[in-house]
């Protein structure tokens, strides 16, 4: 297959992901090979493994430097596919080195027989749940000081899943914090609903159980998380750190406010 055909067929697994819920991922650490492809032509051979796996690729670390869009052959046993790199991680971040590939081929995945025998897992969030049992009021006074963990505003999407039942929510991601997040949605679920999410953002999936808290204004849920699925508290620590940087927008506002008052300040003088 031409690269022009396997970039094609990425782009439709890349639109699937973002419109379906993210299937089952398993954290697991699986010895593989990896051969880099360079100008087309295969090129030095690596020893990896993997952090997770899922039913279209899996999460490593390289020693070299990786990019979207880069074309590696992943192979385990017998069994080898061409995967396309669709995320990388930041390099000044804890996470530096990690990748996320999918596989463009049609052929066996190299951990096929791995995910039928595995289940995923979730662990605890916190050692001290469960939470406060009272209910949640957004708009109470002292709500702020009541939360124990900062809420960042993001953009993202949601898919959520009532826990025993067979109705999908879609929404999007508006805030997020370590121990929760709002969503705003055309289709509210009723508080005390339990719910396994998925939370696309800042380019990493992250999976969480929890259950929804209050609702707004007929527009947006808090949803308070109680687990998450193992293996990703690290992306979403590494998400909450992404969110804490300073905006490019912010150090220009200041700059200009600066200026402004220097401005001032000499037509005071």
């Amino acid at each position: 297959m031409n690269r022009s055909g396997i970039q094609a067929r990425t782009d439709q697994n890349l639109e699937r992901r973002d419109g379906a819920p993210v299937e089952k991922l398993i954290h697991l650490a699986l010895p593989v090979r990896l051969i880099h492809m360079e100008n087309g032509e295969r090129g030095g051979l690596e020893l990896a493994c993997t952090y997770d796996i899922h039913p279209r690729g899996a999460r490593l670390r390289s020693s070299r430097d990786l990019k979207v869009g880069d074309l590696v052959t992943v192979e385990r046993g017998r069994t080898k596919s061409i995967c396309q790199v669709v995320w990388t991680a930041d390099p000044d971040s804890p996470l530096r080195g990690q990748f996320t590939v999918e596989c463009v081929e049609g052929n066996r995945i190299p951990w096929a027989d791995e995910l039928r025998q595995m289940e995923e897992q979730y662990l605890p969030l916190a050692p001290d749940w469960p939470y406060r049992k009272q209910p949640m009021n957004p708009f109470g006074r002292g709500e702020q000081n009541r939360r124990r963990r900062p809420r960042f505003p993001v953009n993202g999407g949601a898919n959520m899943a009532e826990i025993g039942g067979q109705s999908r929510v879609e929404g999007r991601l508006e805030e997020i914090s370590e121990f929760g997040c709002l969503i705003s949605s055309s289709d509210l679920i009723a508080p005390g609903t339990a719910l396994r999410l998925v939370l696309n953002m800042c380019d990493v999936s992250v999976a969480l159980r929890g259950h929804v808290r209050y609702t707004a204004q007929s527009r947006a849920m808090g949803v308070e998380f109680q687990e998450i699925r193992q293996g990703d508290r690290p992306l979403l620590d590494y998400v909450l750190r992404q969110l804490k940087k300073p905006r490019a927008a912010d150090f220009a506002d200041l700059e200009v406010m600066t200026d402004h008052l220097k401005v001032r300040a000499a037509a005071a003088g």
